[in-house]
């Protein structure tokens, strides 16, 4: 096989969103949301597992030997990458996704107003879901990066694996990686209050001990960030929930219906022009909400986000529905991603 470097230029030319090397199968891009091969002849398995674990220092080397994953951050040529090492029918396989050298903008991103108001929180917790790959970790950089242009705050970030680079502005701005940095999520959040952070960005909430420190954190005057991997708002607080015992589920929602100050829940939809453009449900937490948490009727929350648009909220069918008015995305796609089986 070529060098294996030469991927990692290709993907960055051809502007790709995620680069595929898996041993036995073709290297594919994935460009404008679609997959594509970029070589008619498949990946030898064992010289592939060479030239990756060329990239890799005796630590993470040691580490994928004895748990067959990896995440870690590669940069090439000024651009970063995320990558994921991980085997499949005993042959090694490498995802990597492209960082942006530059966090983009509000403007880039097309925020709602709501999403710079939560940048200016003073405390409180704001959740960034959705699906892997639908631009969680932008949305969240770009809500740091506005605090730090605007605020003189205390910013540490815990990651897995470090993705945008923050340079210092108004903000004292200091990037933990797992793993390199801390042990996990979870150690380094149990330390962190005593580093004397405004800004608190975690990654993700993995785990019972993580999500604990997060809602403690927000709780104790923190304006705490986060992601979680579920499709709405709703499954997000019911996520956070389920992961406790029954007996600690009555504290952990009262919490909630305290520190939870928004949920936004992201998908990206392919746009008319090819590129891909983000549609957002998103919930802000009025004490009508906060009451449905507290009573654990996270049922009734979907109807409250319908009703709550003077308190910038949307549902996600009402955010596809204002991009096909803006001529952004067809109906058919709107149509598509709302589950109904006629345009809107």
């Amino acid at each position: 096989m070529k060098d294996i470097k030469k991927y990692f230029e290709k993907a960055i030319t051809s502007q790709a969103s995620d680069l595929h090397l898996v041993g036995g199968e073709k290297p594919f891009l994935r460009i404008k949301g679609e997959l594509q091969e970029i070589e008619d002849t498949s990946l030898n398995p064992k010289e592939l597992e060479t030239a990756i674990f060329s990239l890799l220092d005796t630590q993470k080397k040691n580490k994928f030997s004895e748990d067959y994953e990896l995440d870690f951050g590669y940069e090439y040529e000024g651009t970063r990458f995320r990558i994921n090492l991980h085997r499949q029918e005993g042959k090694i396989g490498l995802a990597a996704r492209l960082i942006p050298s530059k966090v983009p903008s509000p403007e880039e991103l097309r925020f709602e107003p709501i999403l710079l108001d939560f940048t200016n929180l003073l405390n409180g917790l704001v959740l960034v879901v959705g699906p892997t790959g639908h631009g969680k970790s932008t949305t969240l950089a770009s809500m740091v990066e506005e605090i730090n242009k605007n605020r003189k705050a205390h910013i540490i970030t815990i990651e897995d694996p470090i993705e945008f680079i923050f340079e210092d502005k108004q903000s004292l701005v200091e990037q933990r990686e797992v793993g390199t940095d801390t042990k996990s999520f979870a150690k380094a959040l149990k330390h962190v209050l005593r580093q004397d952070p405004n800004v608190i960005l975690v990654g993700e909430m993995r785990d019972p001990e993580t999500i604990s420190t997060v809602l403690t954190a927000a709780e104790t005057g923190h304006l705490v960030f986060s992601t979680l991997h579920t499709a709405t708002a709703a499954e997000a607080i019911e996520r956070i929930v389920d992961v406790f015992d029954g007996s600690k589920q009555k504290q952990v929602l009262i919490q909630l219906a305290s520190v939870l100050r928004g949920v936004v829940a992201q998908q990206l939809v392919p746009a008319k022009d090819g590129s891909l453009v983000a549609a957002r449900e998103i919930l802000v937490n009025t004490p009508a909400i906060s009451n449905l948490i507290r009573e654990n009727s996270i049922a009734q929350i979907v109807s409250t986000i319908q009703t709550g648009s003077k308190d910038g909220m949307i549902t996600m069918e009402n955010s596809l529905e204002k991009l096909v008015k803006e001529k952004l995305i067809d109906e058919e796609t709107a149509a598509k991603r709302t589950g109904r089986q006629k345009k809107i």
